[in-house]
């Protein structure tokens, strides 16, 4: 496995890169300065030397100029056998970098009444000069990277350590234990703090994950025991029975059938994502659907005195899964129907879209809806009726509202909040 550079070794070989590409480009630009300005130099002083000589030459026509080898005056048309080759072919001007009798020049030619004059100057020793001094300036420069390296690479691992401590907790965080969140000191910088507070984001939303997996897990094996042990039960005294009691039991195994259909989509619903879900609403009216909701559940009542009263349902048109709504209402009304033993169940619908069933059952106090409310939050309801704890959390899931009050003396009230999914 090819092994990847730290973050500490990228920024110190970036910044000493950078370093010493601009102290490379700083020293260019300053021996080019230099050579400016020697050349300013050279040519001022040339200048005047060369003013100098011919004023007097003008004034005494037999004045010669005696070379000392230092600054040499070389008449180049004048045949002259001691003029050094390299200075005949040079142009009126300054030019530097003229190499002769083993030393190195800066020479000014001019032409005046035909006759051109080269004022040598020898700096030899002005190079050798320039050298010395610009040794210590490339030492101190090589100084100047190692000592950046080493300052970098040490700032840079004491910025990087933020990330290394981050990385260290990040790799104690375990699976199996909820809760778990990642602490930034108080000096951490802004993009640590966003990096651990997008993954304590992420953190709480995988505990709500894992929380509705398991939710979903212990609510499906408890309500599809019911519904199966039905079937199964029904079934036996289909087969070994009295043939008049056969019809009967066949229908019981074909509403148990049914059920079991029902929750196994409500189940499926619950696994999808809300959005995908509300992709797939239907427009219905819910004023028309509740009367053969009701119809379908008469059965489960007919051992016990009660009666239903369905209204007022106010008109009310919703746009969501029709058999879900279906579902939902239908389960409401069968916990009503399984905690009552005589009396009314009435259902109702206002004009928001809340379905209201009130049972005169047994009654719940306010101590027992906390405790509902309990089980029903960590999924684990056993003992509220059918598929009340998937109403729930199928209410959470869709943005629909479910509570549950006591009824005054007796029974209980449940409310079904339809809202959000209400079109006027």
């Amino acid at each position: 496995m090819r092994t990847r550079p730290s973050l500490t070794r990228q920024i110190t070989l970036g910044l000493v890169v950078y370093g010493v590409l601009l102290s490379v480009a700083l020293f260019v630009h300053g021996l080019l300065v230099n050579e400016q300005a020697e050349r300013m130099v050279w040519q001022a002083m040339l200048e005047t030397s060369m003013d100098d000589l011919l004023e007097r030459r003008r004034h005494d026509p037999g004045f010669g100029w005696r070379n000392n080898g230092r600054l040499d005056l070389h008449i180049l048309d004048a045949g002259d056998a001691r003029v050094p080759d390299t200075l005949r072919p040079l142009a009126p001007g300054l030019h530097d970098n003229v190499f002769f009798g083993d030393n190195e020049w800066v020479v000014l030619v001019r032409e005046e009444a035909g006759i051109r004059y080269a004022l040598a100057l020898d700096i030899d020793g002005f190079e050798d000069l320039e050298w010395e001094l610009v040794k210590p300036v490339i030492a101190s420069s090589v100084l100047f990277m190692l000592l950046l390296g080493i300052a970098v690479y040490f700032g840079a691992r004491l910025l990087a350590r933020p990330l290394r401590d981050l990385a260290a907790d990040i790799g104690t965080l375990s699976p199996d234990r909820r809760g778990l969140r990642i602490e930034v000191p108080a000096r951490a910088s802004s993009e640590l703090t966003v990096i651990a507070g997008a993954l304590n984001d992420y953190l709480a939303r995988n505990d709500q994950f894992v929380d509705r997996e398991r939710a979903f897990i212990d609510t499906a094996s408890h309500e599809l025991r019911t519904p199966m042990a039905v079937i199964r039960s029904a079934a036996q005294i289909a087969l070994t029975g009295p043939g008049d009691d056969a019809p009967r039991q066949l229908q019981r195994i074909a509403r148990a059938t049914r059920e079991v259909e029902q929750l196994i989509s409500m189940l499926l619903l619950l696994a999808k994502d809300p959005e995908r879900v509300t992709a797939a609403a239907e427009r219905f009216r819910l004023d028309e659907m509740l009367p053969a909701v009701v119809d379908d559940h008469r059965h489960l009542a007919a051992d016990k005195d009660l009666t239903f009263l369905v209204g007022p349902l106010q008109p009310c048109t919703l746009v969501a899964p029709e058999a879900v709504v279906r579902l939902a209402v239908g389960n409401l009304l069968r916990n009503a129907i399984e905690h009552s033993d005589r009396g009314e169940i009435r259902l109702t619908l206002d004009g928001a879209g809340r379905v209201e069933i009130r049972d005169p059952g047994h009654g719940m106090t306010p101590e027992e809806i906390s405790a509902l409310y309990a089980r029903l939050a960590r999924g684990s309801d056993r003992g509220s009726g059918i598929g009340l704890a998937l109403i729930a959390r199928l209410s959470e899931h869709l943005g629909w509202r479910l509570s549950i009050e006591p009824g005054g003396d007796q029974g209980t009230v449940a409310r079904l909040d339809f809202g959000g999914a209400q079109q006027g």
